[in-house]
């Protein structure tokens, strides 16, 4: 029997582990990204699986909800890994998502606004990214084990180990 611990990662959502035995996941990203990171040396790792590229304009949806915005998200990601003593020059870190999902997806263009947020912000942390797969037309399920620190994307019914 194995004691392994799941944890789901909603849309607009963010989940912190220190537990080695545990693991995060998020299915089904569309145009929204998932950051993931993880420090090896204390194993605590974190998931956010973030909606809109920036909160300005919307402070009132972002002070109820941080995870739901690209900027205020992953604030909120790395505040919570630095309390719980992850160092970032040791940090791992994945994106995923940011797909184009609809037809007016030219006009909109989350996908690739939520992409180049995540990566304007990790930038202005200096945090660079490791593992990436952006953009396309298809969704991906992601996951981090806690235990090996290996990230996980499922696209197009392949499973590809970070």
């Amino acid at each position: 029997m194995s004691d392994r611990v799941v944890y789901t990662v909603g849309v607009s959502d963010l989940k912190i582990s220190a537990t080695p035995s545990s693991s995060l996941i998020t299915y089904a990203l569309g145009s929204c990204i998932a950051v993931l990171a993880y420090d090896p040396a204390v194993r605590v790792g974190g998931l956010l699986h973030f909606q809109l590229p920036e909160s300005k304009g919307f402070e009132v949806q972002a002070a109820e909800n941080p995870y739901k915005f690209g900027d205020t998200g992953i604030a909120a990601l790395f505040q919570e890994l630095y309390a719980l003593d992850a160092n970032k020059n040791r940090l791992l870190i994945g994106v995923f998502g940011g797909a184009n999902m609809m037809r007016d997806e030219h006009i909109f263009q989350i996908g690739i606004r939520n992409a180049r947020t995540a990566k304007k912000m990790l930038w202005q942390y200096s945090l660079f990214i490791k593992y990436e797969d952006v953009g396309g037309t298809t969704n991906r399920t992601v996951s981090l084990d806690l235990e090996t620190g290996r990230m996980k994307m499922k696209k197009d019914g392949q499973t590809i180990e970070f």
